[in-house]
């Protein structure tokens, strides 16, 4: 992926780029840090580079909309800020993104909507990025084909709040082993509480209070008084997989469920 996006640089943009990063290649060989030192530097590159990206984005946010507003289209059209998982920066001592905890479970999302939306502030109901495809085509005037899996945010972004609207989460990371080399897990998700099976070559559960332990430092699998809550996130567990036909061989291979 790296290669391919270095390609697509213009020579003179390549040139700007090597003449930045081939002085910090100088500077790291030259002081060669080791333990701590390497750690700091690794973080300190890596958190500068980051913020210079968000810094363009918000720039290259700014410019759609000006953009918009000029063409006088900015009443007509639904813009959408979201991104891809965070990586961990030492919470929970995880490398990655692929874990099912907060940290990288949760995805911004931000909308600005089209002239006739009244809904301003945050949406409490648990909506998922399967969602984006519906709801695009629905304020496009497009049938939804059967086989999405998500459900259309329309009524939400109307400020409805339907009784029937989903009340838990569904998470499956199966790409193991691999180049990012996380343990295949999957696991449920509703307002209060997760539930976590990592699966395959390991056996481990793990059960948190999303409201008294925000942070999900304290595994509560085997604590006592937690039994029918377990038993309800495990039947909700089987009726996602279920509904999303997620291979039943992952369930079967735990006799638990």
């Amino acid at each position: 992926a790296y290669g391919r996006k270095i390609k697509r640089l213009t020579p003179e943009d390549r040139v700007a780029y090597d003449a930045v990063y081939d002085s910090i290649t100088d500077v790291f060989f030259r002081e060669n840090p080791q333990g701590k030192e390497l750690v700091e530097w690794k973080y300190q590159r890596f958190m500068r580079d980051y913020a210079k990206v968000v810094k363009s984005l918000d720039d290259n946010v700014g410019r759609v909309l000006d953009y918009l507003e000029k063409a006088g289209l900015l009443d007509n059209t639904l813009v959408v800020y979201t991104s891809d998982q965070g990586f961990y920066m030492g919470e929970h001592g995880w490398f990655d993104k692929r874990f099912m905890y907060e940290e990288s479970m949760r995805t911004p999302l931000v909308m600005r909507l089209p002239k006739g939306f009244q809904k301003r502030g945050d949406i409490p109901e648990l909506v998922q990025n399967i969602d984006y495809a519906p709801t695009f085509l629905e304020l496009a005037g497009v049938e939804i084909p059967d086989d999405i899996q998500g459900i259309s945010l329309m009524p939400l972004l109307r400020g409805e709040h339907p009784q029937d609207w989903r009340s838990s989460l569904y998470y499956h990371f199966y790409e193991y082993p691999a180049e990012h080399m996380v343990k295949r897990h999957y696991g449920v998700c509703t307002e209060r509480y997760k539930l976590i099976h990592f699966y395959d070559d390991i056996d481990q559960w793990e059960l948190y209070d999303l409201q008294t332990d925000p942070t999900e430092m304290n595994n509560l699998f085997d604590k006592p008084g937690y039994e029918s809550i377990i038993e309800k996130l495990k039947q909700e567990l089987v009726g996602l997989q279920t509904l999303y036909g997620d291979s039943i061989e992952y369930r079967l291979r735990d006799k638990k469920l």
